[in-house]
């Protein structure tokens, strides 16, 4: 089987390499962004934090590559495809709409994190873990017209932990997805796949998220605000709040059920440790970034003195310093 993969990120890469070694699969080219790109749902061009570089794979492994920095309707892009005569597009890590006037070439599979139909659209993942699941999933399926809305190849279950972080879940997830194309590319190559349709009545779509969507909102438990923060750590851009209308990103916390005594945002010193004030109960500071500096929870007090200070006051002057 004749396969263009499309794909952007390091874990598309990790899929890369595992169909290259797959029988029956012959890698023919190989379509890639730029780590910054335009898309459709921003103004400006986004940053791809989770970026591989494609080119030098295929470099490597003397395929051709387009890197695209048009349009997927681009002519000259349709026209490169079109002359690699593949059966098969493979779609992960990729963030653009993949057009019906590629799929009319040959079919697109891809991957998306979520147990499709639910959690449709962009950063399941993270999505996921704001808002609180149990558990989450990788779905293997064929493209449509629609946003993840394709038959279904394949799917895998994954728990999602209560000290989980977006890093460790994405891990699992991985390793997840590799094993469903393990799985199901040969029996798609051998005309043996068994696809199923998705239960529209099902799908809940979530949009795209930015770096500005990081804003922590204190007045809300404890719990969740460490959801949100954990669910947008590294390697994304990170959960943050401001002080003396400055960012400042909490890379990670632990929730505590006690209050701390202070208004809602108040930040309170207790045995040398620092804790914010949520709605109910409170955060211990355990990692921050403030003033360009990677802080510990040992290295706070120069920053938070003795507590009493107030984050989250300047919404906007912090959201502008996020980019």
């Amino acid at each position: 089987m004749r396969v263009v993969f499309i794909g952007a990120s390091s874990f598309g890469l990790r899929c890369l390499t595992e169909i290259h070694k797959l029988p029956d699969m012959s890698i023919v080219g190989v379509l890639t962004n730029p780590k910054t790109f335009n898309i459709s749902y921003s103004e400006k061009p986004v940053t791809n934090v989770l970026h591989a570089d494609f080119v030098e794979w295929a470099e490597a492994h003397a395929l051709p590559c387009h890197e695209m920095v048009g349009s997927m309707r681009d002519v000259a892009l349709l026209e490169w495809a079109q002359s690699l005569t593949p059966d098969l597009f493979v779609v992960i890590g990729w963030y653009h709409m993949v057009p019906k006037s590629l799929r009319e070439i040959a079919p697109a599979i891809g991957l998306h994190a979520s147990l499709l139909p639910d959690y449709s659209g962009g950063a399941p993942l993270v999505w996921a873990m704001i808002n609180g699941e149990s558990k989450t999933g990788i779905t293997l399926f064929q493209m449509d017209d629609g946003i993840d809305s394709g038959p279904i190849i394949g799917q895998a279950e994954e728990a999602i932990l209560y000290d989980d972080t977006i890093a460790s879940l994405y891990a699992r997830i991985e390793e997840r997805g590799l094993e469903l194309l393990r799985q199901h590319l040969p029996l798609l190559s051998q005309g043996a796949a068994r696809l199923r349709i998705q239960d529209e009545s099902a799908r809940r779509v979530f949009p795209q998220r930015s770096p500005t969507d990081g804003w922590i909102e204190w007045n809300q438990n404890a719990v969740v605000v460490d959801r949100f923060i954990r669910a947008q750590t590294r390697p994304y851009p990170g959960a943050f709040t401001s002080l003396n209308a400055q960012k400042l990103t909490i890379w990670a916390a632990k929730p505590i059920s006690e209050n701390s005594g202070q208004t809602t945002g108040g930040v309170a010193m207790v045995d040398g440790a620092y804790y914010v004030q949520c709605s109910s109960g409170s955060l211990m500071l355990q990692e921050i970034n403030y003033q360009g500096q990677v802080l510990m929870a040992n290295q706070l007090q120069g920053v938070l003195l003795d507590g009493g200070q107030q984050l989250g006051l300047h919404q906007s002057q912090a959201s502008v310093n996020s980019q």
